[in-house]
């Protein structure tokens, strides 16, 4: 098998030697004669009422970084799992669910799309509301131009269903939910975006939203985000949180727990903006190249999963009413 270094730091976390860990194989690409697992990892224990921080990177295999990020904070974890009493006492009230890593096949191929030539963030069965940007928003012209779809009536990739459905069972009897899922690429900003990306306002759970925007300026008054709806800057057909946010909402019996996906949606531009050089290279655009701009963004979003991670655990304390 082709070595990809990604996917080893993730087998690494899923060996670690702790009763609150627990990993799984989700499925395998396969690319070249190669496969490439999808490796999930929950940390916490096997309490499914608890209320549930996400995290996940690497839909897009170009953006690399998203995915290191998160392996660089879930290794910081449990590292500090090893000594820190306080941290595995905080697991008695929340849980840890988290895809590192979800197309491996596009990282290998270094791709945005997945090996099939489809962008698997428009490719859930979700059509816009209001009207999707063009060609960005998702369109289903073919496989040779960014941001394809898919073909009318062609099932979920593999690794979009693979993540729609893990998320979905992991989340479906806890009391509060929290996802972050990591990219990189748009502005010279970082960026966190709350739903819809189908349509302009009417998103169910904003009043969270927004209170966790307000928690995350009281709680770190110096943070580098913009928080918004993604629909504030463009509007997409196939977006997978839209989906798995909408079914969990018609799946609630009764009252739907409070849940809001995120997307941190890492500046890139910025980086090239002070590297012009890297722009001309295949991951240039997409991930800080510099070693100082590496490590600085790997130390950047540190506080933010902390943030949330706390804010989950304690969501009665500061969420609004819906």
């Amino acid at each position: 098998m082709r070595h990809l270094y990604e996917l080893q730091r993730i087998r690494d976390l899923a060996n670690t030697n702790d009763e609150l860990v627990n990993s799984r194989v989700l499925g395998e690409v396969e690319v070249d004669g190669n496969k490439f697992e999808i490796i999930s990892l929950v940390i916490g224990p096997p309490d499914e009422t608890l209320p549930v921080f996400g995290v996940f990177g690497g839909v897009h295999g170009l953006e690399r970084v998203g995915t290191h990020v998160v392996v660089h904070w879930l290794e910081s974890l449990l590292s500090r799992l090893t000594w820190d009493q306080h941290l595995r006492e905080s697991f008695k009230h929340a849980r840890i669910v988290s895809i590192p890593l979800i197309n491996p096949g596009g990282m290998y191929l270094n791709r945005r799309s997945n090996p099939n030539g489809i962008d698997l963030m428009r490719n859930a069965p979700v059509e816009a509301v209001s009207k999707a940007s063009f060609l960005v928003g998702g369109h289903r012209i073919g496989a040779a131009l960014p941001w394809f779809r898919g073909k009318v009536g062609q099932d979920m990739q593999l690794e979009s269903k693979t993540l729609c459905d893990f998320v979905l069972q992991e989340t479906v009897h806890a009391k509060a939910i929290i996802t972050l899922d990591c990219h990189s690429g748009f502005g010279t900003e970082d960026r966190l975006w709350y739903p819809y990306a189908k349509q302009v306002g009417e998103f169910p759970h904003e009043q969270s939203a927004l209170a966790f925007g307000d928690l995350l300026r009281s709680a770190h008054p110096n943070h580098v985000y913009i928080v918004e709806p993604q629909a504030k800057q463009y509007t997409t057909n196939g977006d997978l949180w839209d989906f798995i946010y909408d079914t969990h909402l018609a799946r609630a019996t009764d009252v739907c727990p409070p849940y809001v996906p995120w997307t941190l949606e890492m500046g890139s531009w910025a980086w090239v903006r002070k590297n012009p050089k890297q722009a001309l290279s295949l991951l240039g655009p997409f991930n800080p190249v510099l070693s100082h701009r590496y490590r600085r963004t790997m130390r950047r979003h540190l506080m933010l999963f902390e943030i949330m991670w706390a804010a989950v655990r304690n969501f009665s304390s500061w969420a609004r009413g819906q």
